[in-house]
């Protein structure tokens, strides 16, 4: 690197800092505010709100990494474009395609960055963060799952009525064993709690029915009935596996959304685009950072005669369609109505193609 090159990554990066911690300053005072008054009536302590804004801000912060990126680009861009020194670069046999360089080395530090803390780092803070909104803010400490269908193991089903998450029990509990799609093996019972302590499902009013060739016609043969009162087993499912599953992901590593999709899916689960959209967005989110850069560029490399004002303005505009881009894709993603892969891939294609065609044809 040379010295243009040192100078711009400096500028850069200082700004992209200085924007990320105003912005966070911003809306931590907007949340907080917003907050105060489930804080008071929940009484909580100065400590517990300290702690749970500790999470809050690491969250935020790669929250908004890809348009703070944007809007520190246009910024420092246009600054220089106002001051003649993009003229200066340029005009002394620096190519437009050299100028880029510092503004990729920047982009490469703050999309590694925000891909180990966003795939890794921050998600092991939501769990707590989110834990403690779900508790305290959003009042969801209790909730009655209906009429739960999954797929527990290889040809093994559960059905359940409803399951309570504050007593961790279920209404009418029948689990099936399926072999070459015949039914080998029903266990149901009126009632299933589990049990913290022995960590054991308590199954009450309960009855075990196998089947074999012989029987088929006859399920009801006492011979092969077993039924009883009161029964402590160990079953290959968990109250995890009933939790709410509303934002669940914010809480999860890469490694983690991995599992949990294949476990999903083994299971027949229902809500599988949700978790696929955020892995694939958090891989797609590196490349946004490029392409916001050197739209970014591109946008306010040119020296305005108003000064920067009309640069920025448009810098937030197009920050402004890249969030409802994003937001509609995932939306339609987790509806099932477009595929998680291109959810998180559609506006890094709308916005490269945006860029490549003003690259072309845009004064630079």
């Amino acid at each position: 690197m040379n010295t243009i090159d040192r100078y711009i990554l400096k500028k850069v990066l200082a700004t992209f800092l200085y924007v990320v911690l105003m912005l966070t300053a911003i809306i931590l005072v907007i949340d907080l505010t917003e907050k105060m008054d489930k804080i008071a009536r929940n009484e909580l302590k100065a400590l517990a709100v300290l702690e749970y804004y500790g999470d809050f801000i690491p969250w935020i912060a790669g929250l908004l990494t890809p348009i703070t990126v944007f809007i520190t680009i246009v910024f420092v861009t246009a600054r220089l474009a106002a001051h003649s020194e993009i003229i200066a670069i340029l005009s002394a046999g620096t190519s437009f395609k050299r100028l880029l360089v510092p503004y990729f080395i920047a982009s490469a530090i703050i999309a590694s960055a925000s891909f180990a803390l966003n795939g890794w780092i921050i998600p092991q803070s939501n769990r707590s963060r989110v834990a403690f909104e779900l508790k305290y803010f959003e009042n969801k400490t209790m909730y009655d799952r209906r009429n739960v269908h999954m797929q527990v193991a290889p040809n093994v089903y559960l059905f359940l009525q409803n399951f309570n998450n504050r007593t961790n029990s279920g209404y009418q509990f029948t689990l099936e064993k399926f072999d070459s799609n015949r039914l080998v093996e029903k266990l149901s019972a009126d009632n299933i709690t589990w049990d913290s302590v022995s960590r054991k499902w308590q199954l009450r009013n309960w009855t075990l029915k196998r089947v074999d060739d012989i029987f088929q016609q006859n399920i009801t043969s006492t011979a092969l009935n077993k039924t009883g009162i009161q029964l402590d087993t160990a079953l290959i499912i968990s109250p995890e596996d009933f939790e709410d599953e509303s934002r669940h992901y914010d809480g999860m590593t890469i490694t983690d959304l991995r599992h949990h999709i294949r476990k999903m899916r083994s299971r027949g689960m229902t809500g599988v685009e949700s978790y696929q959209t955020e892995l694939y967005i958090r891989f797609s989110a590196p490349f946004t950072t490029f392409i916001l850069v050197f739209m970014g560029v591109i946008v306010s490399s040119r020296k305005a005669r108003g000064g920067t004002g009309f640069q920025i303005a448009l810098g937030f505009s197009l920050s402004f369609v890249f969030i409802l881009f994003f937001m509609l894709s995932r939306t339609f993603a987790e509806a099932g109505s477009l595929p998680p892969f291109m959810a998180a891939w559609i506006p890094n294609i709308i916005f490269a193609t945006i860029s490549m065609v003003m690259y072309k044809y845009v004064p630079r």
